[in-house]
């Protein structure tokens, strides 16, 4: 409707804005080492379930299904630990969900 500045930057009226959700949740002015994956970071100002009105409403499933899936895993596999050094997981950081291609992982067998 009127020309704004907005994040340094000026919006003319009628142009066009877009917002990537995915580069918002790794802003680095936002989140402290925003590429390294972290589950103990607060999730406080992340976007992935949405905001407002169009918050996720499988959002706290999606989170129980998650801690839940997690602990079985790690209580099962106690020396669960990745099999190749960290910086070597080649991550799909190329498309709208953010993730790994795949996860090489190993652990020690208990004895018998």
């Amino acid at each position: 409707m009127e020309d704004l500045d907005l994040g340094g930057e000026r919006v003319r009226a009628g142009e066009t804005v877009t917002v990537s959700i995915a580069a918002a949740n790794r802003d680095p002015e936002r989140f402290d080492a925003a590429d390294t994956p972290d589950t103990q970071r607060s999730t406080s100002g992340h976007l992935a379930f949405g905001h407002g009105i169009h918050q996720c409403l499988g959002q706290q499933l999606a989170r129980v299904e998650m801690h839940v899936a997690f602990s079985a895993l790690f209580a099962r596999f106690p020396t669960l630990r990745l099999a190749v050094p960290e910086e070597e997981v080649p991550t799909r950081d190329e498309m709208a969900i953010y993730g790994v291609h795949r996860l090489p992982v190993t652990w020690e067998s208990e004895a018998p």
